[in-house]
């Protein structure tokens, strides 16, 4: 494949997950059809179909690469960065469409059919990496694992998250996560550690 048509290859590629997201985002897997989603991305069914085999397998590849794109913030690993980050996302999910409609898939995935809990174990490694680097600075307490620390707060993420979407759309999101870290914060940062961190974001 040339240089000029891969590229417009994944232009394309890009333009229908971008209006597909959209469409998930907005009505959800069942409403959102691929007659609309071709409208939306001004695709032909041949280059849907090129790229995607079906609605499921759009829907599959929308809901694993949420994460994709995002500019997470930058500074020192550890729990301060990880603060930092699950406040990112908080933000991101008020006004990011890729990312709502990779959210909503996971959680809607009876919708068509699927049981995959990569988008989850995405999260789950990446706030693990923050973890191991706190453990190396003595920002842990000896009794929190890292591992568990962080698929605790991908399920209580999730939950958060899920709650603030259907009680007021995520507007209060950003709140929610700070109160879920000042009591999450006690079980599992060192003394030292813990008055130095901050909701700052």
């Amino acid at each position: 494949m040339s240089g000029i048509v891969q590229e417009r290859a994944v232009k394309t590629r890009e333009a229908i997950l971008r209006a597909a997201s959209e469409l998930f985002d907005e009505c959800g897997y069942s409403a959102a059809s691929i007659s609309k989603i071709m409208k939306r991305a001004e695709v032909t069914a041949g280059a849907m179909y090129f790229h995607f085999s079906s609605k499921s397998d759009l829907a599959h590849a929308v809901m694993t690469e949420q994460g994709k794109g995002l500019e997470l913030p930058p500074g020192k690993d550890g729990l301060q960065r990880l603060i930092d980050i699950t406040l990112y996302l908080a933000d991101e999910l008020q006004s990011n469409p890729k990312l709502r409609a990779g959210v909503r898939l996971a959680i809607e995935q009876g919708d068509w059919g699927s049981r995959d809990d990569s988008a989850y174990r995405y999260w789950a490694e990446m706030f693990a990496v923050q973890l191991r680097a706190a453990r190396s600075q003595g920002e842990l307490l000896p009794q929190a694992d890292e591992e568990e620390v962080a698929w605790l707060l991908v399920s209580s993420y999730s939950g958060t998250q899920l709650l603030s979407h259907i009680s007021v759309g995520r507007a209060d999101l950003h709140h929610r996560v700070t109160t879920l870290w000042r009591y999450l914060l006690p079980g599992i940062a060192s003394p030292a550690a813990k008055p130095l961190l901050s909701f700052g974001m």
